[in-house]
């Protein structure tokens, strides 16, 4: 086999120069189309609630024009919604339900995964998709008779509706939370056994704090659910002194929107007090959230 010469081995060098700069134009390119098209989404996302902002801080006569900057900044718009109706008894009430819709949804969901997850028993896995099933059946459904059951309780103009039902979990959020618990080994349930705790002590200091991102993933999800929840207060809250903050900017839009005074300064402004809070939650919130969705479907 005959030595390769000076000027081939140059060759081959620069052909593999050439092909490494051309590898890495294309992962460059690959690269800035990427954040390009992160740039746009993240625009098309923002764009209305940019526009929702600049619209709520304008003058009456200037609420719907194209000016993305208000000139002048009517500051007062915000003062005026406090004035116009009672916005922070309606605050109030939002966090008290969201937080109570919310803590006893993951607290029952938390409990029956881990039934499904720890327990062996014969229509296991059949109960457990009948569980799965009832996420088909859709709300519109189960309006009316849970409606005639809260209302044969005595508990319809009250807050209580809003909430209560969550006692007796959500399939979502059982299949949620029993990956998570099929991720543990069961080893540790067992060591917990020999030395004498109970099923209720096992849950309790095993799984629930080996969980604890799926909680507040559970947590958070049906807490922004019910912050933004309108069908139940428009059909359980006759009250204006108990309406949460969506069924409260229902009634600012019906009173300063369409056929109301068109005082859509003081809608928009309401609707930027809505929003604000689930978007300081989400961040706050964001490292549990992206890693439980992450986590959540790794064993099955």
């Amino acid at each position: 086999m005959a030595a390769s010469t000076p000027e081939t081995l140059a060759d081959i060098r620069r052909q593999q120069a050439q092909r490494l700069r051309q590898a890495e134009i294309r992962r460059l390119l690959a690269r800035i189309v990427f954040i390009a098209l992160l740039i746009g989404c993240t625009i098309m996302f923002m764009a209305p609630f940019v526009w929702l902002i600049s619209a709520s801080l304008k003058v009456r006569a200037e609420v719907f024009n194209n000016e993305l900057i208000p000139d002048p900044i009517a500051w007062e718009n915000y003062i005026n919604v406090w004035q116009a109706a009672p916005v922070l008894a309606w605050l109030k009430n939002s966090v008290i339900v969201g937080f109570l819709a919310a803590a006893t949804v993951t607290l029952s969901c938390a409990a029956i995964a881990f039934g499904f997850s720890y327990f062996r028993f014969p229509g296991r896995d059949t109960l457990f998709g009948l569980v799965l099933a009832t996420m088909m059946l859709p709300g519109a459904v189960t309006m009316v008779p849970v409606f005639l059951v809260w209302n044969g309780l005595g508990l319809v103009n009250t807050q209580v509706p809003l909430w209560a039902g969550n006692l007796f979990g959500s399939a979502f959020y059982i299949f949620m939370i029993r990956q998570f618990y099929l991720s543990l080994p069961r080893e540790l349930f067992e060591a917990a056994r020999v030395d004498g705790a109970s099923y209720l002590q096992i849950w309790r200091h095993i799984a629930l704090p080996l969980t604890r991102t799926a909680l507040i993933v559970v947590f958070i999800f049906e807490f922004k659910a019910s912050w933004t929840d309108l069908i139940k207060p428009l059909i359980y809250l006759y009250n204006t002194a108990l309406f949460t903050l969506p069924r409260g900017l229902k009634a600012i839009l019906d009173q300063f929107g369409q056929g109301g005074e068109m005082q859509w300064e003081i809608v928009l402004a309401a609707s930027v007090i809505v929003t604000i809070p689930m978007i300081v939650i989400f961040f706050l919130g964001q490292r549990y959230f992206m890693e439980g969705i992450a986590t959540s479907g790794l064993k099955g």
